[in-house]
């Protein structure tokens, strides 16, 4: 097979261009691809790749979850392999549900045409799935979100975007005339139903995966240039960094007798608590040794608390010699967190645009 373009690779796992692209550019990581000068192009692998995750997809695991299995175990490498995941996903009951597996229970609870609230159906699907607080709480890895909430949101958007739910105030919602038709249809056509729904995705699912993508993307950017800037450049912009913070004013100590210390935060005004830091423009990782020596400068200057910053990244050996310390505290930021750390406290980047999203506001409606 030659070489192909994204939609063609769409194409040949049978998504849309709109639907492929969205899936390619959320696992690219994963997809095998070259480049041919700014276009990038699949092969065989890519198909087979891209097919694996969609056959995912369509038993009920989202996009997390899909790269939370990628994470863990890496890429099913055959049938059985996906066989036994879809297998594990969905014989097990005492499990949280998939989002298709909560659209009827969620008519069911709302079915007496009555009003009610997102807090009160989800307490009701709690008891329908027998769920623990565990369970109901278990988030997402790296994230805040509830796995149980997250999927209702997919459940409660699918049925509201196919009519069959009504928001009638903030976070109240009603069941449809023909949300109760589908509680009356046979089970072949719920199940019918069912597949199609999988089909709509709430749009915000796909903002905040663009929104994480170029923040990604701006990540290593800021870390390339960083890398081509003038090594004293690194020493501003950790001091600045840790002002932005807010903790208190700092100075850069220059190379000459800083005992291996390249600038000085200074958390009150008299200087009577100080943090000093030292900056590793590398692209090797950095070791128990440097990082010994750091706390042997500190030491010296009767520090208690360091911040050693590189561009590129920790061994296990020196985050552990770090998090062993007793008598000071030295944090350890390597270069992906120091990006995120620059992107939050707009340090080197600029707001290229502002979208601002709006919802109706109920009670501008409710009679007076």
């Amino acid at each position: 097979m030659s070489l192909i373009s994204k939609r063609k690779l769409s194409e040949a796992v049978g998504w849309s261009e709109s639907g492929g692209r969205r899936w390619i550019n959320f696992f690219k990581d994963y997809i095998p691809h070259t480049k041919s000068g700014n276009t990038i192009l699949y092969n065989d692998s890519s198909v087979n790749v891209l097919k694996t995750i969609k056959q995912l997809s369509e038993n009920g695991l989202t996009q997390k979850e899909i790269l939370e299995i990628i994470k863990e175990k890496g890429l099913p490498k055959d049938t059985t392999e996906v066989s036994e995941i879809i297998k594990n996903v969905n014989s097990n009951p005492s499990d949280i549900p998939l989002s298709r597996e909560i659209v009827i229970p969620f008519l069911n609870v709302i079915s007496d045409g009555k009003t009610y609230t997102s807090s009160y159906i989800t307490d009701q699907l709690t008891k329908v799935f027998n769920l623990t607080e565990e369970q109901r709480t278990r988030s997402y890895e790296n994230s805040k979100d509830s796995i149980f909430i997250t999927r209702i949101r997919q459940a409660r958007y699918g049925l509201k975007k196919s009519s069959y739910l009504e928001e009638v105030s903030q976070s109240t919602y009603q069941i449809t005339q023909s949300g109760l038709a589908l509680l009356n249809d046979n089970q072949h056509e719920i199940q019918e139903e069912l597949e199609d729904m999988e089909e709509v995705i709430d749009p915000f699912e796909i903002m905040e995966d663009k929104f994480d993508e170029i923040r990604k993307d701006l990540a290593k950017s800021i870390i390339q240039q960083v890398k081509k800037a003038h090594w004293k450049k690194l020493e501003y912009i950790i001091v600045e960094l840790l002002m932005a913070m807010g903790y208190g004013d700092g100075k850069i100590t220059g190379k000459t007798n800083d005992g291996g210390i390249d600038g000085i935060i200074k958390e009150d005004k008299l200087g009577l608590d100080n943090i000093y830091l030292q900056a590793k423009r590398w692209d090797n990782s950095i070791g128990r040794e440097l990082v010994q020596s750091f706390s042997g400068a500190l030491d010296d200057m009767g520090a208690k608390k360091g911040v050693f910053i590189t561009t590129s990244h920790f061994t296990k050996n020196a985050i552990d010699y770090a998090e062993r310390l007793q008598s000071k505290k030295i944090v350890l930021i390597d270069g992906e967190t120091l990006a995120k750390l620059m992107i939050d406290f707009d340090i080197g980047v600029s707001v290229k645009e502002k979208f601002v999203v709006k919802k109706i506001d109920f009670s501008y409606f409710d009679e007076e």
